[in-house]
């Protein structure tokens, strides 16, 4: 195994390893709100927690050369990110009516 091969593994490692992080703390984000709020409640947070653990995922993927994971990370990406479109859109609604 050459140097530069065994660089590129560790570098993939740890944007793996931040990516699942990033992806996990949404969790954590959406508990912690619905412990203060005494019901189930998603905040904003847990989708701009989505989208970073998505996109370092979706590199890691790449990296990987993983068509499933890639295939995977794409769609989410694409449903996290129109979740924070239609929550913005309601809460632009929201400050004019």
């Amino acid at each position: 195994m050459n140097a530069w091969f065994a660089d590129r593994q560790h570098i993939l490692l740890v944007i793996g390893l931040l990516g699942q992080a990033l992806f996990s703390a949404r969790f954590v984000v959406q508990w912690l709100a619905s412990e203060r709020a005494h019901a189930s409640v998603v905040p904003m947070m847990f989708w701009y927690f989505s989208i970073a653990g998505g996109v370092t995922l979706l590199v890691y993927a790449i990296g990987r050369r993983d068509p499933v994971f890639i295939l995977g990370q794409g769609i989410g990406l694409l449903i996290y990110a129109r979740n924070i479109a239609l929550l913005l859109r309601r809460r632009k609604a929201g400050d004019r009516g």
